[in-house]
């Protein structure tokens, strides 16, 4: 075996022992959460009260489905979830998902036909790249998905609703939260405890959408 794949090996071997020994793990399965995030949405709940009862939400990026999971719960019955996600997605009771890239035009104008005439109270997305270990592939892949997910934002959110993002700290970013305080009255930085300590990942949140 290689030193370099020696190295990865024991990369894997660490993250997995980390992701199965991590409390957020155990308590999204005790919980039946799909996934640790819904942590990170509920406890920024808890500080800025994003979801209301009877809301429309878009969900970028939604597979597995626990930002889904936490935001339907929020709305209720008589709120609507979209999920939207490249990646397959077993169904969510109350949630309408479509798989597909919403840079496509097609998947798209479905996501159109969805929201309907309804207004997008809050645009939530937790996108992230297929993490290859390289910084500088990795961070221009995942700024082109924050961009891609303010773009929508900006075509579907209601006059002073809500974009909450996950971002990861590096080069770009500081031209992106310009951009946010352009379109949002207010520009909130937070770092759940359950977004691991070592991780670059933060999640802004632009309250107040000015309109375009």
């Amino acid at each position: 075996m290689s030193e370099k794949k020696s190295s990865r090996t024991k990369t894997s071997n660490k993250w997995l022992r980390e992701h199965f020994d991590d409390v957020y793990v155990k308590r999204a399965q005790e919980q039946g959460w799909r996934s640790r995030a819904a942590f990170k949405l509920l406890e920024i709940q808890e500080k800025d009260k994003l979801f209301k009862p009877g809301m429309t939400v878009l969900d970028l990026g939604a597979a597995p489905g626990g930002w889904s999971q936490v935001a339907i719960k929020l709305v209720g019955s008589k709120g609507l979830v979209i999920a939207s996600d490249i990646l397959e997605m077993a169904p969510i009771a109350e949630v309408q998902f479509l798989q597909g890239d919403f840079r496509e035009q097609e998947v798209y104008q479905q996501l159109l036909e969805i929201i309907g005439n309804r207004p997008v109270d809050l645009v939530i997305s937790d996108m992230a790249p297929n993490m290859s270990g390289v910084t500088a592939v990795d961070h221009p892949r995942g700024m082109y998905l924050v961009e891609l997910a303010q773009e929508m934002a900006r075509q579907v959110l209601k006059k002073n609703g809500d974009f909450l993002v996950k971002v990861f700290q590096g080069p770009g970013i500081d031209q992106f939260r310009k951009g946010m305080q352009h379109d949002f009255q207010k520009l909130i930085t937070r770092k759940p405890d359950a977004s691991r300590a070592r991780s670059k990942e933060v999640y802004l949140l632009g309250k107040g959408f000015k309109g375009i």
